[in-house]
């Protein structure tokens, strides 16, 4: 760690307060509009100019995000400004070493307070350094952008493919598949660890969470063949995953999902195809039962019993709907095992112990 020196946040970085903005979640403009949680909309104005921190101030859930280029921050936020030359992209890897979740104002919402985090230590490298160990994260992370757009892009396709515009049949989903319902307690599975397809996991990247079966506390849907995950809670909310389990790990899925089997000859992404429309969800929004819009869920029985685009008339379309299921399943699986490659190197780096060069051989094997 030559030349490395140990201070404060407070002493290199100041949080500057966002701004309270109207009309961003209309989704105009070309400047991301960012809150505690990340992304929330667009504006045509920019508060700050890229590259940028943005590090969530109020809320159970406060995290750090990226921003590559021009920003504007709303009020449940901060934006990080240097006080020192510095590369934000090497800062921010550096916050997201930190635990911001355990800071809390005393207000009656958890919230960071400015003097918490600049009393935090740092290690800062020379800017040289900094900017080496940025290259090294951010390929990994660039990639799995990449990686993302491609799984996305997929996915639209698909729903495209099979969009009820381009198919008259139509057949109530019961149809086309089994409903499993298999429970087991995680407390009883003897593996060392288990993949936990979430409400939460799917929000975060759709690909389950690997977990130790000791962590998950409560009894779960036990899933041993591909199936489509359909969410009972909130049908507004398109939450529909195409999940092709490793058989090579036991897989859990929260009972807020339905479990959907495909009949037949039908893959699951066929059946993803037709259960993600947005006309059928719309169809579905009209039949929750819930006091709350927060927590609104629909019955398993209207789900099976409300009618989607018949798959078995798709033909040679079909076999277009399995090679982008495939495609989107791969690139996110590569994501993955990126994902686990960054979050091993990032605190090594961060704190010195492994040297940039090493880090970049261990990324070029992966790559």
């Amino acid at each position: 760690m030559f030349e490395w020196r140990t201070t404060t946040w407070g002493a290199v970085a100041s949080l500057e307060y966002g701004k309270a903005l109207r009309g961003y979640q209309e989704g105009s403009g070309d400047v991301p509009v960012y809150g505690t949680n990340g992304p929330v909309g667009w504006t045509h104005t920019r508060q700050a100019e890229g590259p940028g921190v943005i590090v969530g101030r109020k809320g159970a859930y406060r995290g750090v995000h990226y921003s590559p280029r021009d920003f504007w921050v709303i009020d449940t936020a901060f934006y990080l400004r240097p006080l020192e030359r510095m590369s934000l992209r090497w800062a921010y890897y550096a916050m997201v070493n930190l635990d911001i979740n355990s800071m809390d104002s005393g207000s009656a919402i958890p919230s960071t307070s400015r003097a918490d985090f600049y009393a935090l230590p740092v290690s800062v490298p020379p800017l040289a350094e900094q900017e080496a160990i940025a290259d090294v994260l951010g390929a990994l992370d660039d990639k799995i952008g990449l990686n993302k757009r491609i799984a996305d892009t997929a996915e639209e396709l698909a729903l495209s493919l099979s969009s009820g515009s381009l198919w008259t049949k139509r057949v109530p989903l019961g149809d086309l598949c089994f409903l499993r319902k298999n429970q087991v307690s995680p407390q009883e599975i003897l593996d060392g660890c288990v993949d936990h397809y979430s409400l939460p996991a799917f929000d975060a990247g759709k690909m389950p969470e690997r977990v130790s079966p000791e962590s998950i506390k409560s009894s779960k849907f036990s899933i041993t063949e591909p199936v489509v995950l359909f969410s009972k809670l909130n049908p507004d909310i398109p939450r529909v995953w195409n999940a092709e389990v490793n058989r090579a790990v036991p897989s859990l899925a929260s009972t807020e999902f339905l479990v959907l089997a495909p009949r037949g000859t039908l893959t699951t992404h066929e059946l993803w195809a037709v259960a993600a429309q947005q006309e059928f969800r719309d169809e579905l929004v009209s039949k929750v039962t819930g006091t709350s819009k927060s927590h609104q869920r629909v019955r398993p029985a209207e789900v099976l019993t409300t009618e989607v685009v018949d798959p078995r008339q798709f033909g040679d379309t079909s076999l277009r709907l399995r090679s982008l299921g495939n495609r989107a399943a791969s690139a996110r699986g590569e994501s993955r095992t990126l994902a686990a490659l960054r979050d091993t190197l990032l605190p090594q780096l961060m704190s010195g112990r492994l040297r940039v060069k090493d880090a970049e051989k261990m990324v070029e094997d992966h790559a």
